[in-house]
């Protein structure tokens, strides 16, 4: 019986969450998107600038 009443349990706390709408989704998943292709963008560009100084100074060092 205890299963059952489990379930009961589940499915009662189910009901109270307020779950959001689509049009918040959407805007969630956008967000998401723009600030990873921030991100990634701004990785890229300290990557280059570390990978350029590196190579000066590896080249002054040789």
């Amino acid at each position: 019986m205890k299963p059952f009443k489990f379930i009961q349990e589940v499915r009662r706390e189910g009901s109270k969450v307020t779950w959001p709408s689509s049009r918040e989704t959407l805007t969630g998943s956008i967000m998401v998107v723009l600030i990873t292709a921030f991100a990634a963008v701004f990785f890229l560009i300290v990557d280059q600038i570390f990978s350029f100084g590196l190579d000066k100074l590896i080249g002054v060092a040789i």
